[in-house]
């Protein structure tokens, strides 16, 4: 029986990356078990998806992440080999980065190094790709560093943007090709 890798999901939203992610590492032999996850939003939808589907979910404010020595060793006593970072809305601190060298994953709704940084999340970058009239857009995986997505990519998956495109369908079609890739690219990246 092969070891799977841990992993830590901090999101801070609804979690459908979470729970898609969940489901398939419960029902698919994949190389990643998700071990637990985390979020800094009490109300964040992510709780009811991670109690739903029986992983445990730890609420720790902002104010408790800035504690990193904490969050570190609370990381290393959970044994969590790789943190998944799906709707955090949160920058994650150098003294993080360098505890978990590569092995913080970031997924972004756009085609980087276009639409990142400060401010760039959720339906703010898909109005600024319609806005700008580009052709294709897509998600981006990359590792995490110190500065707003802006560590090395890990790989893109790109679309077309119909002559018709609208916020709505923008963001139906970003969502339906992060479910159908997320659990891919962990997995592979945790062969």
């Amino acid at each position: 029986m092969k070891t799977k890798k841990n992993i830590a999901i901090f999101a801070s939203g609804g979690g459908s990356n979470a729970e898609q992610l969940i489901l398939k590492s419960q029902t698919q032999n994949l190389n990643f078990k998700v071990k637990l996850i985390l979020t800094n939003k009490k109300t964040a939808g992510v709780i009811t998806v991670a109690h739903t589907l029986g992983v445990p979910c730890f609420y720790w404010s902002n104010k408790c992440i800035e504690n990193e020595d904490n969050l570190i060793a609370f990381l290393n006593n959970n044994n969590i080999d790789l943190i998944v970072l799906a709707g955090f809305l949160r920058k994650i601190t150098a003294k993080l980065v360098a505890a978990f060298p590569n092995k913080i994953i970031n997924l972004h709704p756009a085609l980087l190094p276009k639409y990142g940084g400060i401010g760039m999340y959720g339906h703010h970058v898909h109005e600024a790709v319609l806005s700008n009239a580009e052709k294709q857009s897509g998600i981006t995986f990359h590792y995490v560093n110190e500065h707003y997505d802006e560590g090395s990519i890990i790989e893109q998956f790109s679309f077309d943007i119909e002559k018709n495109e609208n916020l709505e369908t923008l963001q139906k079609k970003i969502q339906a090709t992060e479910h159908s890739n997320f659990y891919r690219v962990i997995n592979n990246f945790c062969k």
